[in-house]
């Protein structure tokens, strides 16, 4: 009698929606994906990208910074601006001196980056990691909700909460806030935080100072000067519990 176990099942495909205005780069990209096994969609314009992501509801957007008519920035503008789009997972295209824009759209809330010309392997890569890390924080044991002051995450429902206001974070910026509020007091380097958070061992590590910013700026009193994420210098950063409110403070 054969014992063995049965073969795994392979992950369901994700729906992928590019969005590049380059008919070849566009096909490139969506030949290599396809062949990774997931459903890809196309657009070559950024009204047309809106369109099918509301249309399609993909599980993730490759999106080109340098569009006709709207440009990518302003995609990523409209869709983080839209509630039930503002956490899907975003990977931006962009050339290679286009670093204002390229941490523009880390700012405005994209996941990751890949600059042309880049190995469209890499960027498999690079989405297959973003959706394994959604995946897996989607099957994971229901965790208990975090708390520290008037911050609250439910990590199930996906949802932060400071005192009686929703947080409007990005899928990646819930997964920073939730490790840091797991591991109070503990310093993490930039690389630790890519391998950990990311789930990346290589990486432009702007990537993570630019959500470490955007986090501050939703969550601390005065961003420019931080009590909860503190910087340590020449290290990394640090979660600092909050204190409890008291009454009458002056």
């Amino acid at each position: 009698m054969n014992h063995s176990p049965a073969p795994a099942e392979p992950p369901a495909p994700a729906r992928i929606l590019v969005v590049d205005d380059d008919p070849t780069v566009g096909e490139v990209v969506a030949g290599y994906l396809t062949r990774a096994g997931h459903l890809v969609d196309r657009a070559e314009d950024g009204q047309r990208g809106l369109d099918l992501a509301e249309r399609h509801r993909p599980d993730l957007l490759v999106l080109d910074l340098m569009l006709p008519g709207l440009d990518g920035l302003e995609v990523l503008r409209r869709l983080r601006a839209r509630p039930d789009r503002s956490d899907l997972p975003v990977v931006l295209l962009t050339a290679k001196g286009d670093e204002a824009d390229r941490v523009l759209g880390l700012e405005l809330g994209a996941d990751d980056y890949v600059t042309k010309p880049f190995s469209p392997r890499e960027l498999v890569l690079r989405v297959q990691s973003i959706l394994r890390r959604a995946r897996t924080a989607a099957s994971a044991a229901p965790e208990r909700p975090l708390r520290s002051g008037d911050l609250a995450l439910d990590p199930r429902a996906r949802r932060a909460h400071r005192a009686d206001r929703e947080l409007a974070l990005t899928s990646r910026e819930f997964d920073l806030l939730a490790f840091l509020l797991r591991h109070p007091g503990t310093v993490f380097s930039r690389q630790e935080l890519m391998q950990r958070v990311w789930g990346w061992d290589f990486g432009d590590l702007s990537t993570v100072t630019v959500h470490v910013r955007r986090l501050r700026e939703k969550i601390e009193d005065d961003p420019g000067a931080p009590e909860l994420i503190s910087t340590v210098w020449g290290v990394g950063y640090r979660y600092d519990p909050a204190a409890p409110a008291r009454d009458g403070a002056a």
